[in-house]
């Protein structure tokens, strides 16, 4: 490397990387799949920390104590979990770094995939202050609820950039009509306000995320749990709608796919969610439930990426747009 390598590499280390490395399309989508399981694994390990009672198990932020930067042995196991998932965050990074590094030195140049890339990368930094906040107000269920709904909208932008990994950037084309998407938006509207009550549910509940006192929101936590069982039914019953819906319009297989997965993954994590309210809220169950959580998430934005395709493929294996022409031959 000369010295005008070097110097060019400090100054812009990502233009730096493209101009010398071009990755595969494979390549580039498996970057925003590993951002995306991480995202997905930062929320059900963070639900390990509160359904242990790690929440303060290192009770200052960003120094595990006054004193270390790390746990020490004498914080005990609570240390260790607690300490476990803020170095996770590390991992985190790394896999959004990667998605970002990938996309930037796809050729051509994809300005928009770079961006969703980035968009994660300040999403990370944003939370783990939080995060913090989270810490030094004791585990105040506001902070944890603000805490988890930004997890959910880091996951968002994931799957989002998973899929566009996937396609080209021409014009979306639609597949169905106004009034089917119309109905998804209102889907995706509605999940998002089951994820809200969601977390009021675990704010005034009783897994507080600390062996100590900490305050719970002042409401009854069993009548919030049944809005939030109502409205689970609800996005369950718009689903099934849907689906009957695509299937009447003869939408192509893309759209009734997707819908399909959503309809299942909503009735396993349905069969959670009763079981848990039944038997007392067992920990392990509640934390399946924060991971279908997520997987319910990302099968909602799922179904409206599907109803639409760009032109320009970029992916080597059938893509949304070639799932879409098979369904319309079929």
């Amino acid at each position: 490397m000369t010295r005008a390598d070097a110097v060019a590499a400090v100054r812009n280390p990502l233009a730096f990387v493209a101009a010398r490395w071009t990755p595969a399309p494979r390549t580039v989508r498996r970057a925003a799949l590993s951002a995306l399981v991480m995202s997905v694994v930062i929320v059900v390990t963070g639900g390990a920390v509160r359904l242990t009672g790690s929440g303060l198990g290192c009770p200052t932020w960003p120094k595990c104590t006054d004193d270390s930067l790390t746990a020490t042995s004498a914080m005990g196991f609570h240390g260790a979990i607690e300490f476990g998932n803020r170095m996770l965050t590390y991992v985190l990074c790394a896999a959004v770094g990667w998605a970002i590094v990938a996309a930037r030195s796809e050729k051509p140049r994809r300005r928009s995939l770079t961006r969703l890339g980035w968009a994660q990368f300040w999403l990370v930094m944003s939370n783990a202050v939080l995060g913090g906040i989270v810490v030094l107000v004791g585990l105040n269920p506001y902070t944890v609820a603000a805490h988890f709904l930004a997890a959910s909208a880091l996951i968002a932008v994931a799957a989002v950039m998973w899929q566009r990994s996937r396609e080209g950037d021409g014009e979306p084309r639609p597949l169905v009509g106004k009034p089917v998407r119309q109905l998804v938006w209102f889907l995706v509207l509605a999940s998002g306000l089951l994820i809200a009550v969601g977390t009021v549910v675990t704010g005034a509940g009783p897994h507080a995320g600390d062996s100590s006192e900490v305050d719970r929101m002042p409401l009854d936590w069993e009548t919030v749990a049944k809005l939030h069982a109502v409205l689970a039914w609800i996005v369950v019953t718009l689903t099934f709608a849907l689906w009957f819906i695509l299937k009447a319009v003869d939408a192509p297989k893309s759209p009734l796919d997707r819908t399909r997965d959503l309809f299942l993954v909503l009735l396993a994590q349905g069969v959670i969610g009763y079981v848990q309210y039944f038997t007392d809220l067992p920990e392990l169950l509640v934390g399946l439930h924060m991971l279908g959580s997520a997987l319910v998430w990302i099968a909602v934005l799922r179904v409206p990426l599907a109803l639409r395709e760009r032109a320009g493929t970029t992916v080597d294996l059938p893509g949304p747009a070639a799932e879409a022409t098979a369904g319309t031959r079929a």
